[in-house]
């Protein structure tokens, strides 16, 4: 029988449960519309690609399963986590695309401003720069979001076909509640994981261990990748996989 979740996590599952349905709720017609109005066209700058201007790219796991089998060595844990428990352990919902040594950050996968993956390349950066999800803005306001960078990168106010356009915002639903569905996963399993191994998610330890960390500390993340915990040694130069995860052959953390 599993042990029962705490109620932190069952909180915050019932908030992403809400979140899912809000989406499956919002109308297409109107995403259609922001898409057409929007009309942006890609110029190849490769901006979207790099760390500098986007952050890390959270893959996925069907993403991360398929960019393993282009190059084994192409994934890392992104570098902002969700939990940590009372040890100093840091736990995140899924990888991200190594970037590399630029100071920008670019993705590992660009190559003179050509994605060398592009026919695989993950869902997000099929659907970008649209999204659909709802976030506070500059005065706290919380609201739904429908595009990125607006007005930073691309060309806008390209005549977009209504039939691409529907096909764009069907996908980008779509994109959003596998992500949704991935969080809700990741909180179930690590809720009854917490539970098992009498741990708890300590925010002081969370916020101490990240100083350290960002003073040159070496610290322990586990990733959350197809049903089970995946352990790596992270480090101010270094990101290595620990001994045990399924990239060595092995079946993770349960």
């Amino acid at each position: 029988m599993s042990p029962s979740i705490p109620s932190p996590f069952t909180r915050r599952i019932s908030e992403r449960r809400k979140e899912l349905e809000a989406l499956q709720a919002y109308p297409e017609e109107k995403l259609v519309s922001v898409i057409e109005e929007v009309g942006f066209s890609c110029t190849l700058c490769g901006k979207c690609c790099t760390r500098d201007f986007n952050g890390h790219v959270l893959l996925l796991d069907d993403d991360a399963a398929r960019m393993l089998s282009r190059d084994p060595a192409c994934l890392e844990p992104p570098p902002v986590y969700d939990l940590c428990d009372q040890h100093g352990t840091f736990y995140v919902s899924g990888y991200t695309i190594r970037a590399g040594n630029d100071r920008a950050g670019t993705c590992q996968f660009l190559e003179r401003g050509r994605c060398r993956v592009y026919a695989d390349r993950p869902w997000v950066c099929r659907v970008y720069p649209y999204m659909l999800h709802r976030e506070p803005d500059e005065t706290g306001e919380v609201d739904w979001r429908q595009i990125s960078g607006l007005d930073q990168h691309g060309e806008y106010h390209s005549q977009i076909p209504p039939e691409n356009a529907r096909d764009i915002a069907r996908d980008v639903k779509a994109f959003e509640t596998a992500v949704l569905c991935q969080e809700i996963a990741f909180l179930e399993y690590i809720g009854e994981y917490f539970a098992r191994h009498d741990l708890r998610h300590v925010r002081k330890r969370f916020d101490d261990r990240l100083r350290e960390h960002q003073a040159g500390a070496d610290i322990t993340v586990k990733v959350f990748f197809q049903d089970s915990l995946e352990p790596w040694l992270v480090g101010g130069h270094h990101t290595e996989r620990m001994p045990g995860t399924k990239g060595q052959g092995s079946s993770g953390d349960r």
